[in-house]
């Protein structure tokens, strides 16, 4: 198992209003992962904690996204094989993340 990739994506929207948002939009990350072939399931949320398992290339990647006062935590665990796209995973977490939060 690689290293988890991590991104933090800062907000001053408050906890509560960043996990509203993030429900909100779970539909729309749904959607847009299925137009890049790939497959969300398991999605539950426990407390501020997301947690979520993403299907790609017969490979399982598992995650959390943890809603704090100021920050959203995403934590992605994924296969070895995999991790060679931690980069461009990294980065487009980052700026889907930021657009979830920044809708009202």
């Amino acid at each position: 198992m690689a290293k988890p990739l991590v991104v933090v994506i800062p907000h001053q929207l408050g906890r509560a209003e960043a996990r509203r948002r993030l429900e909100n939009g779970i539909g729309q990350a749904k959607e847009m992962l299925q137009k890049a072939g790939l497959s969300m399931a398991d999605a539950t949320w426990t407390g501020d904690r997301l947690s979520f398992l993403v299907a790609a290339m017969n490979q399982r990647v598992d995650g959390d996204i943890d809603v704090e006062d100021d920050a959203v935590r995403v934590e992605v665990r994924m296969p070895l094989l995999l991790s060679i796209f931690a980069h461009k995973i990294q980065q487009i977490v980052s700026q889907n993340g930021t657009k979830l939060l920044t809708k009202g």
